[in-house]
């Protein structure tokens, strides 16, 4: 949804709060209260910039707050390198031994997601060293829930990327996703659809959401994809760096900058 539209929203929400908040301490009446309510109407339609210097004020709170829970993200990441690095379970792509790790917490229904895949897919061919770990954090209802088991289930019969690639063509499609795609991507990679069904309901796979949610909640995210990259040494020796948060995208040309520095 667009901030402007959200902020709007809220404001409307909020002006009649504060217009009758010091009259309603004594009992307004309807007729009153009516009466406060055209003023503000009448207000507003004569004097329209104060509704957008309004949006825009409310829009910078919402931006420094962001913008805080960033800092604070980047600021204990390190803290964290074992479990964001080295996780039990974690399904992991490009060079498992590779010096650099990159980590995303990804939904599948979650389109920036999906437009940032081709570009880490990219990132694994151009940099033989490179180590990516996906982490499954559906927050987008019960679907991405049915989606995020079976990757974690794929995983535990080899073929997870094979599996993640497939979801990715699947929801570039456009329509929305369907627990029966979930299970028709298992079939058409090859994977044994009833014996992926029980794994996941393993206690493995279990387990794994719920690490994944714990570090989520921890870290202070608040949506994805969230990337975290760093020296894979990090996660035991935090002399060897520190770990870089960007939550949602970035450009090719960042992203291979950040591995560049963490090469070195």
């Amino acid at each position: 949804m667009n901030m402007k539209i959200v902020s709007l929203v809220a404001l409307g929400a909020m002006i009649p709060a504060l217009s009758y908040s010091a009259p309603q301490q004594q009992s307004v009446s309807p007729a009153e209260k009516a009466r406060i309510e055209q003023v503000v109407h009448d207000y507003l339609l004569s004097n329209p910039q104060v509704i957008m210097e309004a949006v825009q004020v409310l829009q910078k709170k919402q931006m420094d707050e962001m913008q805080q829970t960033v800092q604070k993200t980047q600021g204990v990441a390190a803290k964290y390198a074992e479990s964001l690095f080295h996780q039990n379970n974690d399904p992991v792509a490009g060079n498992p031994q590779g010096k650099v790790t990159l980590v995303e917490f990804l939904d599948y229904q979650c389109g920036h997601c999906i437009e940032m895949s081709g570009m880490v897919d990219e990132a694994i061919k151009k940099n033989p060293d490179l180590r990516v770990v996906f982490k499954q954090f559906p927050i987008r209802g019960p679907v991405s829930v049915v989606a995020a088991k079976a990757a974690l289930a794929a995983n535990q019969q080899g073929k997870y990327f094979e599996f993640h690639n497939a979801m990715i063509q699947t929801v570039k499609k456009g329509q929305p996703l369907t627990e029966n795609d979930v299970y028709q991507v298992a079939q058409t990679i090859g994977l044994n659809v009833d014996k992926l069904k029980t794994e996941m309901n393993d206690k493995v796979v279990d387990q794994s959401l719920k690490n994944n949610y714990k570090l989520a909640q921890e870290l202070k995210l608040f949506g994805t994809p969230a990337f975290f990259i760093g020296k894979t040494s990090l996660a035991k020796n935090a002399a060897t760096g520190s770990i870089t948060y960007i939550p949602g995208g970035m450009s090719e040309s960042q992203l291979q900058e950040l591995i560049s520095k963490n090469q070195g």
